[in-house]
């Protein structure tokens, strides 16, 4: 049971980068789907939400206009395009499954680096 990202890397201010969460060992058809990110020396703080059936998406106030999450439960991913990225969106995204009457899961983090 583990979730892998990918996709982060290094971009300049203004620039869009598409996070991929990748589920396996599991069905994320049955689990609500979140993205963190962590800043050094901070604790994880929620960037985006998206509920089983995409019908209920949240994000924080920080990024709301300029990113957006979904999901493709037949292959098991999950997005966050990101775009009008700023330097205080360097940070390390995680993805997250929130599966209810199973363990949790959390990714182990991929790092976006917004600079000039």
């Amino acid at each position: 049971v583990q979730l892998v990202e990918s996709g982060g890397g290094l971009v300049q201010p203004g620039g869009s980068l598409r996070l991929t969460c990748a589920a396996s060992g599991f069905t994320i058809s049955s689990a609500v789907m979140m993205w963190y990110r962590q800043y050094p020396g901070k604790e994880r703080e929620f960037v985006a939400y998206i509920s089983v059936n995409s019908g209920i998406i949240e994000y924080a106030d920080s990024v709301k206009g300029r990113f957006a999450i979904s999901r493709d439960n037949t292959k098991n991913l999950v997005y966050l395009q990101m775009n009008r990225l700023k330097s205080e969106d360097t940070a390390v995204y995680y993805c997250y499954a929130d599966r209810h009457v199973s363990a949790d899961v959390w990714g182990q983090g991929t790092q976006v680096t917004v600079s000039p």
